[in-house]
């Protein structure tokens, strides 16, 4: 692997040296840059960085120039749902026309829709859709990626989702993560017998995961009309017991304990926090458990905003990520989430990107190798336009400033 120098950095911007694998509370409007500045890279990590006036003589087969751009850690996305089939635009027409989510999942669409649409299409077609996002995903900055099943709802169709991350994950630059969501809605053929699919989820789907090793996590859809806090809770024990971490979908619809019961067993992240209340604010101050935000599906839906805001303010480190699925935030854009963080979160750009990059590595556990420029960490970085400042960055969301994008110091053809 080449020795890589990148030199004529108008801003370093990222730049963790404390050794904090999450940032908290107030330190989190505290972004740590370096103007005019140099980047070294060597077997694909961050070797040294300073200073252009200061830069010793470094002998290197590849030199990059920046041009004076600025230089951040790539995104941590750390929930998506990328790997499914089709889309499912007649549900956008339907939300339109002024149906809610929970209507619409009532009459057979969401997340059903996407399992049968899922079920009819092989992994092949599977996988060849997913890398299409995943090679969009790249181009806008993301190099760390968590991937959920969820839309296969029978044993089979899980293990076919997981086995499409796997192959992803062996043939893409990008860090991937993959977690098991057979929990995500009750299959079909167990409308009216939730208790039995449970069953079906821990006696049958969990073992066959692991036995073919396909997930580092599981997740639970914890929230009004899908799982309860007690089935939540038989689910991730399972998992625990086949070397699962728990992530949670919590209180996105409703207050609905997802939080707590996440918290109780030591889940990696609670996710979506749509509803959330001092008491869910207590519960997770002191805790190991990162608070992720999915403002893009709060932005499709028409809901209402996590109080990030309140959660930041009372001392919480908080995560973004995009939540990328075909019915509620079909978009992997994390410069996007991070401008919706500020608009409608109140969120500082400097709190967005350690959101967005450092707590997102956390969320996934990644945090010793990912989402900050630290030396000794994989160099995954990429490299913007000339901006006036870092706010320019979120502020116009939509300008394309990403130039070069570099996964494990090798710069990506996007």
């Amino acid at each position: 692997m080449k020795r890589i120098l990148v030199k004529n950095i108008g801003r370093i911007v990222g730049i963790e040296r404390r050794g904090r694998l999450r940032i908290c509370g107030e330190e989190m409007d505290r972004l740590e840059t370096l103007d005019d500045a140099w980047l070294l890279c060597d077997e694909g990590r961050i070797t040294a960085f300073g200073r252009m006036d200061e830069m010793p003589p470094i002998e290197v087969k590849q030199v990059i120039d920046a041009g004076g751009g600025m230089l951040f850690p790539s995104f941590c996305d750390s929930h998506t749902h990328l790997v499914y089939a089709g889309s499912r635009e007649q549900e956008f027409l339907d939300k339109i026309h002024g149906l809610s989510y929970e209507e619409i999942a009532r009459r057979g669409g969401g997340i059903l829709n996407s399992a049968d649409l899922l079920h009819n299409t092989s992994e092949e077609e599977l996988y060849r859709q997913a890398m299409e996002r995943i090679r969009e995903i790249t181009a806008m900055g993301t190099g760390c990626v968590e991937i959920k099943s969820g839309y296969g709802l029978s044993t089979e169709d899980e293990l076919k989702m997981l086995r499409v991350i796997r192959r992803i994950r062996q043939t893409t630059p990008l860090e991937v993560r993959a977690t098991f969501l057979g929990a995500h809605a009750v299959a079909r053929d167990y409308r009216g017998r939730q208790d039995e699919y449970v069953d079906l989820i821990c006696r049958e789907m969990i073992p066959a995961v692991a036995t073919e090793n396909l997930a580092d996590f599981i997740d639970v859809f914890c929230d009004e009309g899908f799982f309860t806090v007690e089935q939540t809770a038989r689910i991730i024990q399972t998992g625990a017991r086949f070397g699962m971490k728990a992530k949670i979908h919590a209180n996105e619809l409703a207050v609905s304990g997802g939080v707590q019961v996440g918290v109780e067993h030591r889940a990696l992240s609670v996710d979506h926090l749509e509803r959330m209340g001092e008491e869910e604010i207590r519960v997770l101050s002191g805790s190991t458990t990162m608070p992720t935000m999915l403002p893009g599906a709060a932005f499709f839906l028409g809901m209402s905003y996590p109080p990030a805001r309140q959660m930041i303010d009372s001392g919480l480190a908080v995560a973004l990520a995009s939540d990328y699925n075909p019915g509620s935030s079909p978009s992997g854009n994390m410069r996007m989430v991070m401008a919706l963080a500020s608009f409608r979160m109140k969120m500082t750009p400097a709190e967005a990107i350690h959101a967005a990059t450092i707590n997102g590595a956390c969320a996934m556990g990644l945090s010793r190798d990912f989402g900050s420029i630290t030396e000794g960490k994989v160099a995954n970085f990429f490299l913007t336009k000339p901006m006036p400042s870092v706010e320019y960055f979120t502020y116009a969301y939509q300008t394309p400033l990403i130039e070069r994008v570099f996964l494990r110091g090798k710069e990506i053809v996007v």
